[in-house]
């Protein structure tokens, strides 16, 4: 068995350096033979433990058992295994390899029925894919918004077209990054033994002569090629790996030579991908469904997910009334709509939980506050921040300030918050509706407590919004309304913000804030700026 286990060895490295040549894969029967060699050893190993038992059996010098029967059936294994040893020891492979057959490239389903609005972005990130000096491409963005839709095209494309490329390979990676998972996956789809080694120098050794491209589908971390047994993509190998995520912060960890943001579809574009979901059939049967329809696809904002998810439940709505009530739903609080909290806002709530600090976390969900499509100034933010105490400001203002600046910073990153300037290029901030949703929906205790947070910015009040338990509010947006004058103050035991900027108010009575002993915050300013 001995001289066994030193020909496997022998045999197993002649193998491995073989298969590093382009192109070439061991024989079946090569590996038939590494497998018998190891199913062997496993029964040796039981001969040799049984071995003194059976010894002890032994009386007359040796030529006698004490059990005949068992001491009999002791030695037919040994006999026959030793057999086998002999057989598989005397194999001769002359030929060890033969040419690999290139595997075809796995076509991966789409989810979406159809596609709309990524043919510029498929050229765009194809293109630059392609390029000498691109090994490594990420495609980052928020939740939804077609990041896996995209990188499945590019790689069904190679279905079509090799490009000289030995091995496509697709791997899901997901939340929870767990790295063997991806060795298994890799190694099943390029067809790589067990072996002796172990996966990480087994992946390398076999890819690093190869001509292959990677794509690692929704990473939340830097994965690291070299703990995986990747070769790192150069102008040298020609390789390529390509990935998607909700962050712009891992494309750079990743040392990725061109990163493309996914963005949200253009507003011709979102209302094609609507009405393929809805159907002809239910936008014509009413006359003012189809303008009806438009404004629902609006509220989407371009997220193909909500323009999917939406569309869907839409499309048996054949009733003026219907869509007027959906209208309503979505514009005063959106989470309770059908999908929305099981499909749509789950997903995104993602990349809030990826945030690692609480007081990030915290950040976002103040942001909420503001209306749909708000500009919301840089400094003002922050202020508030400082003012709530979810940053510090015992250690100076300028401190904390530059702890705000960098809070947004993450945001963005984090495709949380879209970073933008106005025309005297001031730098503010927004965020898409569809992210609010999710904010607002956090906030409220996932849909338990819906008035802690209480927004009724920008829907017109010209009173002071209507709530059923004013103990539980804890902050409230009023702004951008019609509200003239506010008399006597609710009893708001918790509310810490009150913002009522940008409105029409003229008058507010002493007695109103009496009953609200925790504010902290209150903006009563006319100017967005």
């Amino acid at each position: 068995m001995e001289e066994l286990k030193d020909k496997n060895i022998d045999l197993s490295k002649r193998v491995i350096i073989r298969e590093e040549e382009r192109g070439l894969q061991r024989l079946p029967k090569i590996q038939v033979w590494f497998t018998s060699v190891k199913t062997i050893q496993k029964e040796v190993d039981v001969l040799l433990t049984g071995r003194n038992i059976q010894l002890q059996k032994l009386c007359l010098c040796g030529f006698f058992s004490k059990s005949l029967l068992s001491s009999y059936r002791y030695g037919k294994s040994v006999f026959l295994t030793l057999r086998m040893v002999e057989k598989l020891k005397s194999e001769v492979f002359e030929v060890i390899v033969e040419q690999a057959q290139t595997p075809e490239v796995e076509l991966i389903q789409l989810q979406q029925k159809t596609i709309v609005g990524q043919v510029t972005m498929l050229e765009k990130a194809w293109g630059h894919l392609m390029e000498d000096g691109v090994g490594i491409m990420g495609m980052y963005g928020m939740g939804g918004v077609g990041k896996t839709t995209l990188l499945t095209q590019i790689n069904n494309k190679f279905s079509e077209n090799r490009c000289g490329f030995d091995f496509v390979i697709w791997v899901v990676v997901s939340k929870e990054l767990q790295l063997e998972k991806i060795q298994d996956e890799i190694a099943q789809k390029v067809g790589i033994g067990g072996g002796e080694l172990n996966k990480r120098v087994r992946i390398y050794n076999f890819l690093r002569k190869k001509f292959f491209v990677l794509f690692l589908d929704d990473i939340w971390e830097k994965v690291d090629l070299a703990d995986i047994g990747v070769p790192f993509p150069t102008r040298q190998n020609e390789c390529k790996v390509a990935f998607t995520t909700r962050s712009q912060d891992v494309c750079a960890r990743m040392r990725a030579e061109y990163s493309m943001e996914v963005q949200c579809l253009a507003e011709n574009e979102e209302f094609d991908l609507f009405q393929k979901n809805v159907g002809h059939i239910t936008l014509g049967s009413d006359p003012e469904i189809l303008d009806l329809a438009k404004i629902v696809a609006k509220k989407c904002s371009g997220l193909p997910l909500a323009l999917n998810v939406i569309g869907e439940t839409m499309s048996c709505k054949t009733k003026v009334e219907e869509w007027r009530h959906a209208i309503d739903v979505l514009t005063s609080y959106a989470a309770e709509f059908s999908g929305m909290d099981d499909k749509i806002l789950p997903l995104l709530k993602y990349s809030y939980d990826s945030l690692k600090k609480e007081q990030v976390k915290a950040c976002l969900l103040y942001c909420s506050l503001f209306p749909e499509d708000d500009k919301i100034p840089k400094s003002r933010i922050i202020d508030y921040w400082i003012c709530e105490g979810i940053i510090d400001g015992t250690d100076g203002i300028e401190k904390a300030e530059n702890m705000g600046y960098n809070i947004i910073g993450s945001l963005v990153c984090a495709s949380l918050l879209m970073e933008k300037a106005d025309q005297y290029g001031k730098a503010f901030v927004c965020m898409h509706d569809v992210v609010r949703e999710m904010a607002l929906w956090i906030a409220s205790d996932l849909d338990i407590r819906k008035e802690s947070f209480i927004v009724r910015a920008g829907v017109g009040l010209s009173a002071m919004a209507n709530v059923k338990d004013w103990k539980s509010v804890r902050r409230m947006s009023l702004m951008h309304n019609k509200i003239y004058e506010l008399t006597k103050g609710p009893k708001c035991l918790e509310l810490t913000t009150l913002l009522l900027q940008r409105g029409n108010l003229e008058d507010i009575s002493g007695n109103f804030f009496k009953s609200m002993p925790k504010l902290t915050v209150l903006d009563l300013s006319v100017s967005l700026r």
